[in-house]
């Protein structure tokens, strides 16, 4: 009987040994270093230009600059991965984080020099942070599986952000977002320091095989930030696009929330798709998607348009980066490339902001459109690269 007993105990012990307080900080915190992914159409849309005022390009900037540092701390401790602390890089990284961002709140105003400044702390603060939980998350037992987790998660962050995020800055200013975010940031090094995984040993690579990133990664790499740089350029501006068609605040603030909705579904279809898709397909597949939805919403000036295609604007990117993870977890079994994953997304979406809002300023919303298009095109044809040099 007590055989048996820990046979069935043992059958149900994770190999990672990752338990569900683990896992929570774990999601908690992939959700705080996934910010820019929700929350950009606030935080440079309705805030930075709809409360401060700062044009489309310094808007951008700003959030430019946190990205940008983001992915700077990522490449810097990416490779450093396994000789550091992943709690204590995590916490002491969305502690620098929620202190950037109440600074935002308390001190800084409307003085730009001090907003990019906190920007780029916060970013930097961020960055580190997720750069650890990300690489803890690629040694768990399904990496594919468990960043689809994630993917729900950020889904459901999304949706109170989104929902909440112009209910909060029309009543209490945009001040008050920042509160949010600082609220996200220090919640998340809260559950790190209670609850952050002993992460297990990196799995050791097939005998003979070389411990160089491969080709086949670094050409997920460089699509993946290629992919995110146009996301990020068409993102940020979709609540001011809304409001400048005329549709209304209370209408575009229901369609951001709806984009929270929408992002509940890729991820679970990628869990389940799995083993049914080969990932580049799938990869590229949602690549093609996203850009079609890019061009129809900026060309076509409908409400009709408007409404159902932004709601479904992130859920190709949800996917693409679920299918994504768990491919370069295979192909890279140390670790060193999923840890690098904020890099790799935020290179691209750091200069994102700024190249979009220069665009949309000298070309309008067509103009910016064709130029995503045009990017995505090239982040197709590097993830296609992958299936061919296989």
């Amino acid at each position: 009987m007590v055989s048996g007993t820990s046979t069935v105990m043992a059958a149900r012990t994770r190999a990672d040994g990752f338990t569900k307080g683990n896992i929570c900080a774990l999601l908690l915190g992939h959700c705080a270093g996934m910010l820019d992914l929700v929350a950009l159409p606030l935080w440079v849309g309705a805030n930075l230009i709809g409360f401060y005022h700062f044009d489309p390009q310094k808007a951008g900037l700003l959030a430019t600059a946190f990205l940008l540092c983001a992915v700077v701390a990522s490449m810097l401790l990416a490779p450093q991965y396994g000789r550091l602390s992943p709690k204590t890089v995590t916490v002491v990284g969305y502690t620098v984080a929620a202190l950037a961002f109440v600074a935002l709140a308390t001190v800084a105003g409307d003085y730009y020099p001090a907003m990019l400044a906190l920007h780029a702390i916060g970013g930097l603060g961020a960055g580190s942070a997720l750069t650890m939980v990300d690489g803890s998350i690629g040694r768990s037992d399904n990496p594919h599986r468990m960043f689809a987790y994630g993917g729900v998660a950020v889904a459901l962050f999304g949706i109170v952000v989104l929902g909440g995020g112009p209910v909060i800055i029309a009543r209490a200013g945009g001040t008050a977002l920042w509160f949010v975010f600082a609220g996200v940031m220090g919640l998340a090094a809260l559950l790190a320091l209670a609850a952050f995984p002993k992460v297990p040993a990196p799995r050791q690579p097939a005998e003979g095989a070389t411990r160089r990133i491969s080709r086949n990664v670094w050409f997920a790499i460089i699509g993946m930030s290629i992919l995110c740089m146009a996301h990020s350029m068409i993102f940020p501006f979709i609540e001011r696009m809304g409001i400048e068609r005329g549709y209304g605040a209370g209408l575009v603030a229901g369609v951001l929330a709806s984009i929270g909705f929408a992002n509940l579904i890729p991820s679970p279809l990628a869990a389940l798709l799995e083993r049914r898709l080969r990932p580049e397909r799938a990869i590229v597949g949602g690549v093609v998607l996203h850009m079609v939805l890019v061009v129809l919403v900026t060309q076509v000036s409908l409400l009709e348009v408007y409404v159902p295609l932004v709601a479904i604007l992130t859920a190709p990117m949800l996917f693409v980066h679920t299918f994504l993870f768990g491919l370069m977890a295979r192909l890279d079994p140390s670790g060193r490339a999923v840890a690098a994953t904020p890099a790799m997304l935020m290179i691209g979406s750091a200069v994102g902001p700024a190249l979009g809002g220069t665009l949309l300023v000298a070309f309008g919303y067509g103009g910016l459109g064709i130029g995503v298009a045009a990017f995505g095109g090239v982040a197709a044809l590097f993830f296609s690269l992958i299936r061919a040099s296989r």
